[in-house]
């Protein structure tokens, strides 16, 4: 949950490309996720659980019905578990074995997922359970019947995630770069001829690419690399040596019509980002978007292409204002709540500013500093130092919430000055939930 709460504006905004929030519904438009049809329009909310599991094997009872439970943490998420029924012969894999190929980097925006561990709990998973279960079923898609097919199907994706994994290092220790190693390796014919393990949500691509980034960064090693321009500035030039936006076009028609659309898109990405209001550059553009929309296999990126073909021909369309809502700010610790602040401290305006707020939580019976210094807000927990506060407020979490939410000081303890907290609220920048992608 932590890349959503620190990284949330960025990954919503993209999240809208990965699943075609704004697509119709329609054979040319969005027509699944990958993983599923859609996803939920339902209300966001997080329950804080009553019992921990904390070891695999771990058993307990739930109004009557007997549960094993397998960790298996820094697979398709940080924390995940399988549950194992054994009175029923059933296995509930969560999302660690689904009927595709899943994600190791989602395109929305993630940390980097782990298919070497990914791949040896699902080993282990095929132990401890799969002799013993009937059916094999997960969070997401049908059920797989029959012991041997279980067996079958989990060896398949657990071969899946080593093979992603191990071919990446292989080709990396012999100097392949990310785009290198996705452009150029196969799946075993085992693997290929099996449905479930094809890329209609995670693919080989981009799953490829995040093996390398996990383990190299995002510098390929070439120096070239390592001082690039931003993509406005790059475009300008490769127009200016290109001949200008009619030359780019041209050639990109070229290229388009000769079905080379990857490079047709990449010769009229520039010709955008070069001249933003140039309209046959946009619908261009758009076209050859639509049509690798059309072609792909994996769901997210046909959302990808769709959404940035209807934003190149209708602009970005804001999405609706949203936050964590009460139920995920509620499950936040006080900690990342002063994170989410951290992260929108406008550095520059504030790195001549600073500040001491001491906050006493009666209700956690702890006592967190925030100090604004040289643009950053360092948090500290029961502090040693006998530094002065400018404001110092004891309260609870549920008052926290309400404060953030913009209640003021009502009800809140304080001393000090209280100029200290809206010097604070104020070097605050607001992040923009609509902010371009196809264009700069």
């Amino acid at each position: 949950m932590s890349e959503n709460v620190y990284a949330g504006v960025a990954m919503t905004r993209r999240a809208a490309y990965m699943y075609g929030a704004n697509l119709e519904r329609s054979p040319t438009g969005q027509v699944s996720t990958g993983l599923g049809i859609a996803t939920s329009s339902g209300s966001v909310g997080l329950i804080a659980p009553t019992k921990d599991i904390t070891r695999t094997g771990q058993e307990e009872t739930i109004d009557g019905v007997r549960i094993v439970f397998q960790v298996t943490p820094g697979t398709e998420a940080p924390a995940e578990m399988n549950f194992y029924f054994p009175d029923r012969r059933a296995l509930c894999m969560a999302e660690n074995a689904t009927h595709n190929l899943h994600n190791l980097l989602t395109l929305r925006g993630a940390l980097v997922r782990d298919p070497r561990t990914w791949s040896r709990y699902l080993n282990e998973a095929i132990e401890l359970f799969a002799a013993g279960s009937d059916v094999a079923f997960a969070s997401h898609h049908w059920p797989t019947w029959g012991t041997q097919n279980v067996i079958r199907y989990l060896s398949q994706q657990r071969d899946l995630y080593a093979y992603l994994h191990d071919q990446a290092l292989r080709m990396l220790n012999n100097g392949a770069t990310g785009l290198e190693i996705a452009e150029d390796l196969p799946l075993p014919p085992g693997l290929e001829a099996a449905w479930h393990t094809h890329g209609y949500y995670g693919s080989v691509s981009h799953n490829l690419k995040a093996v390398y980034q996990r383990y190299m960064g995002w510098f390929d090693g070439n120096p070239s690399s390592l001082w690039q321009h931003p993509p406005q500035a790059a475009a300008t030039r490769y127009v200016e040596v290109i001949g200008g936006q009619q030359a780019v076009l041209a050639k990109a028609r070229a290229y388009a019509d000769a079905g080379d659309l990857r490079f047709a898109a990449e010769l009229l990405k520039h010709a955008v980002f070069a001249d933003p209001g140039d309209a046959a550059a946009r619908d261009a553009l758009a076209g050859v978007y639509q049509r690798l929309g059309f072609g792909a296999e994996n769901a997210t990126w046909r959302s990808f292409y769709l959404t940035g073909a209807l934003e190149l021909r209708h602009g970005v369309k804001p999405p609706p204002v949203s936050d964590l809502g009460a139920g995920m700010a509620g499950a936040l610790t006080i900690e990342q709540l002063f994170d989410s602040l951290a992260i929108r401290i406008d550095g520059p305006r504030a790195a001549t500013e600073s500040l001491v707020i001491d906050w006493h939580f009666t209700d956690t019976r702890v006592t967190l500093r925030l100090a604004l210094s040289n643009g950053a807000l360092i948090q500290t927990e029961n502090p040693r130092t006998r530094a002065a506060a400018d404001l110092t407020l004891t309260l609870t979490k549920p008052q926290l919430l309400g404060l953030l939410a913009g209640h003021g000081l009502d009800g809140i303890e304080h001393t000090g000055d209280p100029a200290a907290l809206s010097k604070l609220m104020g070097l605050l920048d607001a992040p923009d939930p609509a902010f371009p992608i196809i264009t700069p």
